[in-house]
């Protein structure tokens, strides 16, 4: 048998081997089946009147309980160990374009991997990405991403008078209050961020995705290893239940 096929039937076992266990369960708390008894009447004269004899019979013993909680257990306990000496012994590599990156890991190991696997990849879509309407740089000094200087005038108003009306020979000149704009500076503005490129991301991911397949596909491999039948129960039960 190898060790896909034991995984593939080991669910079934549990499951009948918790039907059967529950079943002695409950026939172990009914105590009226283990009783029994045997009741005669003898009269004390030759000639007296002899009442009927009264009979239960037992309908299970302890004992047989116990022979049908290790029938239930036996195959359970035997496919569990075959299956979990077999984790030891099942061992494959993750190999991603013939580079090696884990040698000889075992099933137990590969299965966690796989989940592990499917977290980072969820952490590696939570990453923020840097928006496109910009033209970013790396910048190594600040070890970060840095836009270009972006230039806009700083304005500021202010009053000036304007001669409204020239002075005639009957009216003084008029002159009026205006405000206007002048450039008062120039901003500068540069943007940093910490965010990751877009193409960054992808190129994160796919690795992911590559290591995800070799973990799965290092698993199936793992998985096809021939396993030793491991008989366990008689010796367990053997010791606990011996006379």
């Amino acid at each position: 048998m190898k060790l896909n096929q034991l995984i593939a039937i080991l669910q079934s076992v549990k499951t009948n081997s918790g039907k059967g266990k529950t079943e002695v369960y409950q026939l172990a708390q009914k105590s009226a089946l283990f009783q029994g008894l045997s009741r005669t009447y003898q009269s004390r004269e030759e000639d007296g009147f002899v009442y009927p004899a009264e009979s239960q019979k037992l309908t299970l013993k302890a004992s047989d309980l116990i022979e049908r909680f290790m029938q239930a257990s036996s195959e359970l306990f035997d496919l569990a160990a075959t299956q979990d000496y077999a984790n030891t012994e099942a061992k494959a590599s993750i190999v991603i374009d013939g580079q090696t990156i884990i040698t000889d890991a075992p099933v137990s190991y590969l299965l966690f991997l796989e989940k592990q696997l499917q977290d980072i990849k969820t952490f590696i879509n939570s990453l923020p990405v840097l928006s496109i309407d910009k033209d970013w740089q790396h910048d190594p000094n600040r070890g970060c991403y840095v836009t270009l200087a972006k230039e806009t005038v700083k304005t500021k108003k202010i009053t000036d008078f304007v001669v409204a009306y020239d002075a005639t020979e009957h009216h003084p000149a008029q002159i009026k209050e205006v405000s206007k704009d002048i450039i008062e500076g120039i901003w500068s503005l540069v943007e940093f961020s910490g965010a990751l490129p877009q193409d960054r991301v992808n190129s994160l991911l796919r690795r992911v995705d590559k290591l995800q397949k070799a973990t799965i596909q290092a698993r199936e491999e793992a998985n096809n290893h021939q396993v030793q039948q491991r008989q366990v129960a008689a010796a367990i039960f053997g010791y606990l239940f011996a006379d």
